[in-house]
Formats: structure tokens, sequence, C-alpha cells
């Protein structure tokens, strides 16, 4: 067991509490990472904002990226010094979801996180729980060896962390989930760091048109850069009547990451005939959808959701990380600034700029 430092949820709508904490040995299939940086994700938000409910204390966080600093005694595929990323979502591979090729979808996953005794405690031995069973705002984590990706050489922590949330989640929204056939279009509501992700996976897939939605003319020029060939402002105009404006019809695909029931039924009403819209935002706890029946009945549109790219996380996170080292998958330009782990409160103020597209914490300074 040792001791580090963790910015620890203490209560709802509170500052996080910057604070020494106990992380436990890794058990025979865990790992013990030294956190270099996580990004701020709009997820953390959920549960520091009580929209979506945790226990108490708890350590948010879960885009992380660091170094394997000790390995427990099953482990095989990684050693000390390795330069891993997360992938959030570890499966146990024998279940119906997992056998099918839907690890995210594992139906033991619960169990499988399930641990003898909390991975972290408070100095006077009390348990404090982790979001996802991670808490990577904490200079230390235990992870499971099959929620870790050894991250390439030439892949920098700082953009690597990215591919453990945004990146993998909204990539594999466009491939795996929605799979957008090349030559289809594609509509984008929400262009923070998922979003942005999104656009770059329908370029990626050879969309014909990618029109990206939001409310801050800053994120739509950065989602120009990320491949939007087309962008509406959607503040106090008729977002659907626009798109038609300048596409003339629906599109094929559509893609919602903000995370409620107003953007959701836009998604829809932004198809064509036959098109697919897909939820990727995560909504507070108890929100409803009410849409017209007549655009599945007589339109035959899709309505799906993806959760954290709706694929094999581990390959997944591997080959967009190639793609990066190619040139073909923009990361540095998503990082919008790193500060030090004591701004760690300020950097989530930010989020709410528009010029965010996402934040990554430096644990180690």
């Amino acid at each position: 067991m040792i001791d580090t430092q963790a910015a620890v949820l203490t209560a709802v709508n509170e500052p996080l509490e910057l604070t020494v904490i106990r992380v436990d040995d890794p058990e025979p299939h865990e790992v013990r990472v030294a956190v270099t940086n996580v990004g701020l994700c709009h997820s953390d938000l959920h549960y520091m904002t009580g929209t979506v409910p945790t226990g108490l204390p708890v350590v948010v966080g879960h885009e992380v990226a660091g170094v394997v600093e000790a390995v427990g005694a099953q482990v095989a595929g990684l050693r000390p010094g390795d330069r891993v990323v997360g992938a959030l979502t570890p499966s146990c591979g024998l279940c119906a979801n997992c056998e099918a090729g839907r690890p995210t979808q594992c139906r033991r996953v619960e169990e499988i996180r399930r641990r003898p005794r909390p991975a972290f405690r408070t100095t006077d031995g009390r348990p404090i729980e982790r979001l996802g069973d991670i808490g990577a705002f904490s200079r230390h984590v235990l992870m499971r060896e099959n929620a870790l990706v050894k991250l390439p050489d030439g892949v920098p922590l700082h953009v690597g962390c990215l591919l453990a949330c945004c990146v993998v989640t909204g990539v594999g929204a466009v491939f795996r989930g929605a799979r957008v056939r090349p030559g289809g279009t594609v509509a984008v509501i929400g262009c923070g760091g998922v979003g942005s992700a999104i656009i770059q996976g329908a370029r990626l897939a050879g969309a014909s048109a990618i029109v990206a939605i939001d409310l801050d003319d800053g994120r739509l020029e950065a989602a120009r850069g990320y491949g939007a060939t087309h962008v509406i402002n959607g503040v106090g105009g008729d977002v659907v009547a626009e798109l038609h404006r300048q596409l003339g019809d629906g599109v094929d695909y559509s893609f919602e990451a903000v995370g409620s029931a107003r953007t959701a039924a836009t998604a829809v009403a932004l198809l064509r005939p036959t098109g697919t819209a897909c939820l990727v935002g995560i909504a507070p706890g108890g929100t409803e959808l009410t849409l017209p029946a007549s655009d599945f009945f007589f339109e035959e549109k899709r309505l799906i959701g993806s959760y954290m790219g709706s694929g094999q996380a581990r390959q997944d996170i591997l080959q967009l990380a190639r793609l990066y080292q190619q040139g073909r998958l923009l990361l540095d330009e998503m990082v919008t600034r790193v500060i030090p782990f004591g701004e760690i409160n300020a950097g989530f103020k930010a989020m709410k700029s528009g010029d965010v597209t996402r934040i990554v914490v430096d644990l180690q300074s």
C-alpha cells in the first residue's frame, strides 16, 4: 500500500479536495499505474453536480494515461515502465455479449470489477469510491490488466489519454455504432471533445458532408479543422430548417453528443427517411425521450445508442493510436491546454468556455 495525492469529491457541487489517500497493492490481475495525464470529461461533471448519483467520498476521473509501476502475480502482458492508457470497459470475454463481440455490454462487468478490499482509502482507513472503478484523479490508480492498452512509441501521454474516452467513444460511434457508409451525410450535435472525435470519425469514414452543430462559434470554427464541411450555430434558430437549406435534405446519420432530451429529438428530426440517429452523450438520470412515432413507422428512421464506442476498446485504441502516428487522427489539436494538478477545479470551470475542446491535467506537476 502506498500514500499518494488525489482530488476527492466529498460533497456534490463542491470543489474537489486535494488530499492524501492510500492506494492498495495490486491483486493478481491488477496493475498499479503512476498517472501522468487525465482529460477532463463532462461525464465527471455529472457525478460532481449530482445529475448522476454516486457514493461519497469518491475519486472521479477516467480518461487516463500513465506508466506501469507494479503488476500483480498473474499479469503477463505488461511490466513496470510500460506507457499505458485506460480501456474503460473491462470485460470477462466469456459471457454472451463478449462472445458476440460486444464487450462494452459485458454482463459480468460488475463482478470482474469487484475487489476483496477497497482500492482507495483515507489515511485513517475509511473506503473511498472510484468512478468506474478507476478514480483517475489520483497520482496512482489500480486497474485490471485487460483494462489497459500499451501505448505505441511516439504517442505522447498528454494526448494519448484522450484515446481512453472521448476519442474511442466518438470515432467508435461512427464505425462500430452507426456504421457510417462512405459517401453518407452526417450531422453532429455538440462539438466538445466527443463531438470533435465524431467529426473526425466521419471524415475517416469518407462522409461526403459533415454538419457541425453547436451554440458556440469558437467550437464550430474548430470543427472545420477536424473535418466539418458545414456548420450551424443553434442559438435562436431552426437547426433543422437551416440544415435543409444548406444540404437540401436531411442527413443519413446524426450523432447527439450533448446528453439531453431536446437535442436527442433534434437528432431524429435532422434525419432523412431511413436515416440513423445515434445517441452518444450521457443524459442525466431520469431523462426520458418523447418522439413522433411516425418518424419510425412511415419514414423507417432508426434510433440507437453507443456506449464507449460500441466496440473492442483495446483493439480500437491501438488502431486509433496508429492513425495518430500517421497524421490522420488529430489529437494535439484537441488538447486546448495542459494544466497542473493543483488547478483541476479551475480546469472544470474553464470547460464551459467555447474555446475548449479538451483540458488535460498533468498529475505529476
